[in-house]
């Protein structure tokens, strides 16, 4: 029989061999080239912190206990659901201070193809192909001196069946980052399923992107929250078909009380999509003294009558959901910084991509859970669509603030309340001589909206801070994917649900 031919593909500096039909998809390269940036940039840090406990002056049995996990500071990957082994391949060759990768999969054809990978790349020892149910080898490796510094969960789907093994194998102030592809669920097509997964109920929204981050990173962190740990934010990106999040994962039962402080619900009206969120928990700080409570509630959504006070129509609960900031600005910035500083020669393939999304991302504001579209703000009233850069203007002269989100470039994320957001609208319509009668059906929820004055002072001169956000820089803000490999790939044929894995019986 015929020896079947080898396809080499190169990203980065990983060159990858496929025996007959290849498992890759371009698409994920931004993915691999974020994951990549964002390793570099803990890894940096990482070793900032270590030269600044051991230039202090702490007793010598302090700075052992700070420096217990590796005498050079290098750090421990694994990546958990590795297939081709691209990931992991990328890791040891364009991150620096690596101990090793261990790449993982429940796939004997995939660690067998991974063994030829490191050969063909010369990374004996750096990579070690693992063959394993992701879940049983992060379990074995949830012990102190076993856990990786890095865990790297890109599954075919939702990551949900991971997370309760991942939060336990991660080392202390170690990140986590986790692909979900599962984006039906997330973004309400089946709250049932979303409930089953995630712990949370979903409805469709405009905002459902960041819904969907913010629905995942509660998930982790509960799961955290069983082991008296906790997250931190780093970067949480919706793009393309997926939703990736890296989270710095700490370790302190003092810190992991403010959990149920950043979590909650938020209701959502099924005519005008305004929306409002509701904790879960209250914290008060009186000195010295910090006590929780259940908040009492006081929504502005819902009249006496159970119904949207804007528009009349039903409202609905989603979640709970992370209420929290989903980014950390300063990692951000550094992680901007690291790519600025990068020579040409040296850049990812994506680094056009990778500075527009965390731009947008920078930009965004972190008082404000959730977006709107503006565009379907108009579409509610039935008025002409006002530019971007005038809604922003409006706002921003009222004294509130806004900006635009990387999950979606129609939207507008501000602190304004909802009542001078339909403001704004009405006022268009009043300005472009929309008939409510005419055009609206009377049981519309612009209709009502419509039917209501006019009470704040609208003025959309054109503001300096609402020109810049509109257009900054010349950057691939959104990237339009068009084409035969945009999406999700089939699932790899003969491969084993990692779900089911640890539910095989064998075979007398």
């Amino acid at each position: 029989m015929a020896e079947q031919e080898v396809t080499i593909i190169q990203e980065g500096k990983a060159k990858v061999g496929f025996h007959g039909p290849v498992f890759y998809n371009p698409v994920q390269e931004f993915n691999r080239d974020l994951t990549v940036t964002v390793l570099r940039q803990f890894v940096d840090d990482r070793m900032k912190a270590r030269a600044k406990v051991e230039e202090s002056d702490e007793p010598p049995a302090k700075k052992n206990k700070l420096l217990t996990e590796n005498d050079n500071g290098s750090i421990r990957i694994l990546d958990a659901l590795s297939a081709s082994g691209l990931r992991a391949l990328r890791f040891s060759q364009e991150v620096e201070n690596v101990e090793f990768v261990m790449a993982n999969d429940f796939s004997e054809n995939a660690v067998e193809s991974i063994k030829e990978n490191v050969k063909l790349n010369n990374v004996e020892g750096k990579v070690r192909p693992h063959f394993g149910d992701a879940i049983m080898t992060m379990m074995t490796h949830r012990t102190l001196d076993k856990r990786f510094h890095a865990v790297d969960l890109d599954p075919y789907g939702s990551a949900s069946l991971f997370l309760d093994s991942a939060v336990q194998s991660v080392a202390d102030k170690g990140i986590l980052m986790i692909t979900c592809t599962d984006m039906a669920v997330l973004c309400g097509n089946t709250p049932e399923a979303c409930y089953n997964k995630y712990d949370a109920v979903t409805t469709r929204t405009k905002f459902c992107h960041e819904m969907a981050l913010r629905i995942l990173l509660r998930s982790i962190d509960s799961h955290a929250n069983r082991y008296t740990r906790y997250i931190e934010p780093l970067v949480s990106i919706s793009v393309d078909f997926y939703v990736r999040v890296f989270v710095r994962v700490h370790t302190g039962a003092r810190e992991m009380k403010d959990c149920g402080a950043k979590v909650g619900t938020v209701l959502v009206c099924s005519g005008c999509q305004s929306f409002e969120q509701i904790p879960l928990l209250k914290k008060v700080v009186d000195g010295k003294s910090v006590k929780f409570s259940t908040p009492t509630i006081k929504q502005t959504l819902i009249d006496g009558s159970n119904r949207c006070v804007h528009c009349g129509h039903a409202v609905h609960q989603i979640g709970p959901m992370y209420l929290a900031p989903i980014h950390s600005k300063d990692f951000v910035a550094k992680l901007l910084g690291q790519l600025k500083n990068t020579p040409e020669e040296l850049r990812l393939g994506t680094h056009s991509r990778l500075l527009g999304v965390l731009t947008t991302v920078s930009e965004e504001i972190d008082d404000a859970i959730l977006y709107y579209e503006h565009d379907q703000l108009a579409n509610v009233v039935k008025c002409s669509v006002p530019k971007a850069i005038n809604v922003r203007s409006a706002i921003l002269n009222a004294g509130f603030k806004v900006s635009g989100s990387h999950c979606n470039p129609r939207a507008i994320k501000t602190n304004a309340p909802l009542q001078f957001l339909w403001d704004i609208y009405r006022k268009v319509a009043e300005d472009t001589n929309v008939d409510r009668e005419k055009r609206l059906d009377p049981k519309s929820a612009g209709y009502t909206i419509l039917g209501k004055p006019i009470i704040s002072t609208i003025d959309f001169k054109l503001h300096p801070e609402a020109a810049n956000q509109i257009k900054k820089e010349n950057m691939v803000r959104f990237q339009c994917n068009k084409g035969k490999n945009w999406g999700p790939r089939q699932k790899a044929k003969g491969s084993v649900n990692s779900a089911q894995a640890g539910f095989q019986v064998e075979k007398v």
